[in-house]
């Protein structure tokens, strides 16, 4: 075992990534795959539409978000720890690693919350951020369709209050610091699941933690629209006036008012090019 591992550290950085993603989604496949078929929301075949389109989002987005993101935060990191402070980076520092983690969550998940609300309100954020809401069809991988730009955009707009608050440190080699792993992490695995195709709502908890009832009415395409921003903490939406979430209903559709490219590399440029409504 101890000489694969090596082989396997020995190869490209890319070819490692292709093979951690390879196991990864064997593990989700294995866990999401029997959930969505004895607690389905909506009876639908493993294999829907766009399901492939989604899976290329996986790896690409798997592959290239990491590497994308590493000058980004580097320089937010720079500029956080010249403008704020060192009193707010010490006392933050000190604080036991637990209370650390819990706390960078709550905080990232505020930068989340507006970075994914401007997605929705600025048009021009909207045109990347609407190649994720074009799903018609609502399963686990869905958690992964997202235009590079737009996820970076979020996870940067996340990044921020991370670095400002001294929760997050600049780390050595260009790689990202572990406060910041463990919110991609959490966050990213969380993601996973509300938007699984599964009928669970928690009651109470909904509350507390987003839930696939209260992620799925982010997704709807009806006259709730731009509800529910949060990925993990529903007290945002609360707070600033973005919560609903009826006791038993279900969206009755999901999707966007334009038009799609069917493909992977059309939808990556589908941003760029001139917005039309869908024809009735």
């Amino acid at each position: 075992m101890d000489t694969l591992i090596e082989q396997i550290q020995d190869l490209p950085p890319f070819v490692v990534d292709i093979i951690r993603l390879g196991v990864r989604l064997f593990l989700l496949l294995l866990i999401f795959t029997p959930l969505e078929r004895f607690f389905a929301l909506h009876p639908q075949k493993i294999f829907r539409k766009s399901y492939f389109v989604d899976l290329g989002y996986y790896f690409l987005n798997g592959i290239l978000i990491g590497w994308l993101l590493v000058f980004p935060v580097a320089a937010i990191a720079w500029v956080m720890h010249r403008l704020v402070p060192g009193v707010v980076h010490e006392w933050t520092g000190n604080l036991p690693m637990p209370a650390r983690l819990v706390t960078s969550l709550a905080v990232g998940e505020f930068g989340f919350y507006w970075g994914h609300r401007w997605t929705h309100e600025i048009p021009l954020l909207w045109r990347f951020h609407s190649v994720h809401h074009s799903a018609e069809q609502m399963d686990w991988i869905v958690g992964t369709r997202a235009h590079p730009l737009d996820m970076i955009f979020t996870r940067l707009c996340g990044f921020v209050p991370l670095y400002a608050l001294g929760l997050a440190q600049p780390a050595a080699g260009g790689q990202l610091d572990n406060v910041t792993l463990f919110v991609l992490l959490v966050g990213t695995t969380w993601g996973y699941f509300i938007h699984a195709n599964v009928r669970w709502r928690f009651g109470w908890l909904s509350v507390l933690i987003s839930t696939p009832a209260f992620h799925h009415w982010h997704h709807t395409n009806d006259e709730h629209v731009d509800k529910n921003y949060a990925s993990m903490l529903p007290i945002w939406d609360i707070l600033f006036g973005s919560w609903y979430l009826p006791s038993k209903q279900w969206p009755p559709k999901y999707g966007i008012n334009t038009p799609m490219a069917p493909d992977l590399l059309g939808e990556l440029a589908q941003p760029f090019l001139p917005q039309r409504e869908k024809a009735e």
